[in-house]
């Protein structure tokens, strides 16, 4: 009788907790990783096998331990750092160094360089398609897309672009998606005959800038300026829905296995958590407060862990002769690093 009634309670109360725990994404703070230096920072990347971060930070590429919480490396001598990839089959990282119009490409083992392709201006967004065994740099200021050979290290060829591009996602099959920022639009590639093949409008999204893929339901997400996220179907160009996210999104990430989209804004420092309920429909999870200027993050797949880089950002006013008006902005001294956030 007594495991009859504890069986009735449950069920009395299950419904309860199952509407609880989808309500909440399970995401909080686990700690903080400091890392020296005051350089600005853009993109960062997990090694899900090593459990490693590679991060962008001013002139080189910070590499963190994630499990023991600490910088063990940095790829240094580098201009201005934007991205990076990584094709671990080759034992092959790239980064894509925007001062320098080049990707430079180093040892995943022993951090050293060990090659550079040139590319065109301001190389930005870079990602490694496992379909053809390409890198592709998106050039911000070229209009273009640089693609190498991820065993070689050596030039595959150059598209051409209409618009800037941000950030990439390829389908495993041999297309390559990217955002067109400027012109709110993406861009269909056909990553071995290198041809845009087709460009979708985006709207109601403005801005795009980061991007992902469930490869599976053949979903594009895309984190948009006007604090939306759109969901395109990569296969018609068609937006099939559009759900809220934080101001300042720059980075987008997705669980294949929990079927979370992941947002990191910076302006409203916040990680906005959005679930695939089916290839069309999604629902808000949450907003988990993090940091302002926590805009962009990378996702270990293999633990659920994500990671944001953060500093504490000062406003200074422009610098003579700056016709525009624009402000300056200073990294305070000691404050850079990454959040970790696990769930």
């Amino acid at each position: 009788m007594a495991a009859m009634h504890r069986s009735a309670w449950f069920i009395v109360v299950s419904p309860l907790a199952l509407a609880l725990a989808f309500a909440q994404s399970g995401y909080h703070q686990i700690k903080k990783i400091g890392i020296s230096g005051d350089g600005f920072w853009d993109y960062l990347t997990t090694d899900p096998a090593t459990g490693r971060i590679f991060v962008s930070h001013g002139t080189e590429v910070d590499v963190v331990d994630g499990q023991k919480g600490e910088v063990t490396g940095a790829i240094t001598g580098l201009k201005l750092v934007h991205g990076i990839a990584l094709a671990p089959e080759f034992n092959h990282g790239f980064i894509s160094d925007g001062a320098a119009n080049q990707v430079v490409i180093f040892d995943m083992k022993t951090l050293q360089k060990v090659g550079e392709v040139a590319a065109g201006m301001n190389p930005d967004g870079i990602i490694y398609d496992p379909a053809t065994k390409r890198v592709f740099a998106f050039n911000g200021r070229g209009a273009s897309a640089t693609a190498v050979d991820a065993e070689k290290g050596t030039l595959a060829g150059t598209v051409t672009l209409e618009g800037k591009p941000e950030f990439p996602a390829p389908d495993g099959k041999g297309h390559v998606y990217v955002n067109i920022e400027d012109k709110s639009e993406v861009m269909d590639i056909d990553a071995k005959a290198l041809t845009v093949l087709h460009k979708w409008p985006l709207a109601p999204c403005e801005g795009p800038s980061g991007m992902a893929m469930d490869t599976k339901t053949r979903r594009l997400f895309s984190g948009c300026d006007n604090k939306m996220m759109a969901v395109m179907d990569a296969d018609t160009g068609k937006v099939v829905a559009t759900v809220p996210i934080g101001d300042g999104v720059d980075a987008t990430w997705f669980d294949p296995e929990t079927k979370y989209v992941l947002n990191s804004c910076g302006q409203d420092g916040v990680l906005t958590v959005i679930h695939e309920d089916s290839p069309d429909k999604y629902s808000l999870v949450e907003n988990v407060k993090t940091e302002k200027s926590a805009r962009t993050m990378a996702l270990n797949p293999k633990t659920h862990t994500v990671y944001l880089s953060v500093a504490q950002v000062e406003m200074l006013p422009p610098a003579e002769g700056d016709a525009k008006g624009r402000p300056r902005r200073k990294v305070q001294p000691g404050t850079f690093g990454l959040l970790e956030f696990g769930r």
